[in-house]
């Protein structure tokens, strides 16, 4: 088995960007997750992973060899496909034995092997029948079972359950789960139920649009997710949002949602402008002493528990409570959270706002991966590349400070050009004026770039402040 390693891979079709820059380690014997809608790059990446296609850009390690631009054939994987892809002709034996075949492998150990994969599948009984007369869930036990006969160094599978009927679908991932376990294998599955990648995964990462958005163990995903996305994507129902906008002040514990001042962890950092106040609906009190309020709009019984959902001055939210708590549709409620249950999102840009009590190491955590500070022990990583002994300029990183640290004597428009004039850059003229007003509109400050810095509001400063951070990739 083996490490695998993602650094800096892309993929584009023409013109359109499939895989973004993504990077990520999946250690040797994990079942490793990739999650994600329909369309975000997740089956993109396993397949160039796999190399059934070639990166634009980037390298992928299987086992410490660079294999980006070798064909599937010399990197010692097996790919599990969703619609099984046997072959009709063969029985369940041949079928299993084949890669085995192909090798040249003597008959004798052959017909070792696929007794041994047989019996630890439960497919036994059926090697002398033919694979059209299967059902979809042994067919896919087949599927399996030539896959994992040769030993390879890892195993991928894209959405190999996802043909099953749900009852049958939960009942495989068990197995599969079991089957890994035995084997010790390092696996790679590609999936959009989040439920399955909960449920089997080590890690997961979580990608939308091409990014990767989130990168963790489950319960770190679910508990502390980094971006508003991963908040509505993992959880059933997904996390409530509640917006709001105002100022939270360095050692602030609490936010004003509907002039009821809600606590939160003690903000390290300020925050500014549009907000966010995120909560997970089991995390959710009915609280008559509570100054938040929330009128009752509609329920769904779901046996144990109910599903409650509230009109409140923010938002609408739902609450998952007890099926045996009496509620009346239209009566108003007093709602309690748990600050540590708190999540607080920056609108615009979707990112969480990193939260915890003074003194907790967020900000010296920071400083190091930014290369401000040194640690004093440990190895910080970057797009697989070791950082140890590097200046923040040879990291590839921008920081965005509290005090925006703007050029007061120049324009929007000019602090945004800053970066990309320095002698590293050089960026040309036109490509210069379509990366600020791209970055521009997608903060909506276009309307400012002519404004002196000293002009704008504090929000606005850190819009700007924020601009000149994206605006390098």
């Amino acid at each position: 088995m083996a490490q695998i390693r993602i650094e800096n891979v892309r993929k584009e079709f023409g013109s359109f960007t499939a895989v973004q820059s993504s990077s990520f380690t999946i250690e040797d014997g994990e079942f490793f997750m990739l999650l994600g809608p329909s369309g975000c790059g997740k089956t993109t990446t396993l397949r160039m992973m796999a190399g059934l296609e070639l990166p634009t850009s980037g390298e992928i390690y299987i086992d410490g060899d660079e294999v980006g631009q070798k064909p599937a054939s010399q990197r010692d994987i097996a790919f599990v496909f969703q619609m099984f892809a046997l072959y009709p002709h063969m029985n369940v034996r041949k079928n299993i034995s084949y890669p085995l075949v192909s090798q040249g492998m003597p008959k004798a150990q052959v017909k070792k092997k696929v007794s041994e994969i047989a019996e630890i599948l439960g497919i036994t009984h059926m090697l002398d029948r033919p694979v059209g007369g299967l059902s979809g869930g042994d067919r896919q036990r087949v599927a399996l079972g030539r896959a994992i006969v040769r030993d390879p160094k890892a195993f991928f599978m894209d959405e190999p359950l996802g043909a099953l009927d749900a009852e049958f679908r939960e009942h495989m991932s068990q197995e599969l789960r079991a089957l890994h376990d035995r084997m010790g294998a390092t696996t790679v599955y590609v999936t959009h139920d989040q439920l399955e990648a909960m449920q089997m995964g080590d890690k997961i990462v979580v990608m939308n649009h091409g990014v990767v958005e989130q990168f963790g163990v489950p319960q770190d995903i679910y508990d502390w997710p980094a971006t508003k996305f991963v908040a509505q994507f993992i959880g059933s129902p997904p996390m409530n949002f509640l917006d709001f906008n105002g100022m939270v002040s360095k050692d602030t514990d609490s936010v004003d949602l509907g002039g009821v001042h809600m606590s939160i962890p003690k903000m390290r950092q300020g925050a500014n402008g549009d907000l966010t106040f995120g909560i997970r609906p089991e995390h959710i009190r009915f609280d008559d002493s509570a100054d938040y309020h929330g009128r009752v709009i509609a329920t769904e019984y779901l046996g144990t528990t109910q599903i409650v959902v509230l009109g409140t001055p923010n938002g609408v939210i739902k609450a998952r409570i007890a099926a045996s708590v009496n509620v009346t549709i239209g009566e108003t409620i007093g709602l309690a959270f748990h600050p540590r249950t708190v999540s607080l999102f920056d609108a615009i840009s979707g990112f969480v706002v990193l939260l915890g009590p003074t003194g907790a190491g967020k900000t010296t955590t920071l400083r190091m991966v930014s290369g401000l500070d040194k640690p004093e022990s440990g190895r910080i990583s970057i797009g697989g590349r070791d950082m140890d002994g590097l200046t923040p300029a040879q990291r590839d990183v921008a920081m965005v400070f509290q005090q925006y640290s703007l050029y007061p004597h120049l324009t929007v428009r000019q602090n945004l050009e800053f970066p990309l004039k320095s002698p590293i850059l050089k960026t040309p003229a036109d490509e210069m004026k379509r990366q600020v007003s791209e970055v521009a509109e997608v903060l909506q400050i276009s309307h400012k770039l002519d404004n002196k810095a000293t002009d704008l509001s504090g929000g606005e400063m850190q819009r700007v402040s924020i601009g000149r951070a994206l605006v390098r990739n």
